[in-house]
């Protein structure tokens, strides 16, 4: 597998792997998380990827010749979450492609990013994640080394509330 940072030409393939995620979690009754709608179909988010891919904070993993998933750090926070009272590198997105289930796709994006965080000096990484239905996700990122900081909502105007969870992780 390799990881490299996600240049203009990888925009389609991050987009058809966020196209799959919503498709996947729609399939397995898990909407509140991402919707029903496609990213690429939607203009706001497109614009969102293209920036992340822009200022370099995006990341694909290439596994096949195939772009498998993607991480996207920066040093910012969403508006939703409180910024760390230390530097800190927050993952702002991770995806991988369904089928490449079980290759480790998601894991070795996270060791990218505590990677990241280490050549930046930083003893700090954060995430945050839906935390409705299942909890499946709050476990995959508690088994990724991660601890639960504290719940939080994000009230959205023509859409259900959407309950999230933010995780820590230190660095050695």
């Amino acid at each position: 597998m390799e990881i490299r940072l996600a240049g203009a030409e990888d925009l389609g393939a991050v987009l058809t792997v966020l196209d799959g995620t919503v498709e996947w979690l729609v399939a397995q009754g898990r909407s509140g998380q991402w919707g029903t709608q496609p990213w690429s179909s939607q203009p706001a988010l497109v614009e969102r990827i293209e920036g992340r891919i822009d200022r370099g904070e995006a990341r694909v993993a290439v596994l096949d010749g195939e772009v498998a998933g993607v991480v996207s750090v920066s040093g910012t926070v969403p508006s939703y979450v409180d910024p760390a009272v230390e530097p800190e590198l927050y993952v702002n997105l991770l995806a991988t492609e369904r089928r490449f289930k079980g290759r480790s796709v998601g894991s070795a994006l996270l060791d990218e990013a505590r990677a990241e965080a280490r050549r930046r000096g930083l003893a700090l990484v954060r995430v945050d994640c839906y935390a409705g239905d299942d909890g499946k996700l709050k476990a995959y990122y508690r088994s990724q080394g991660f601890t639960e900081v504290e719940p939080f909502t994000v009230t959205r105007t023509g859409h259900p509330d959407w309950p999230g969870m933010l995780l820590a992780q230190r660095l050695d």
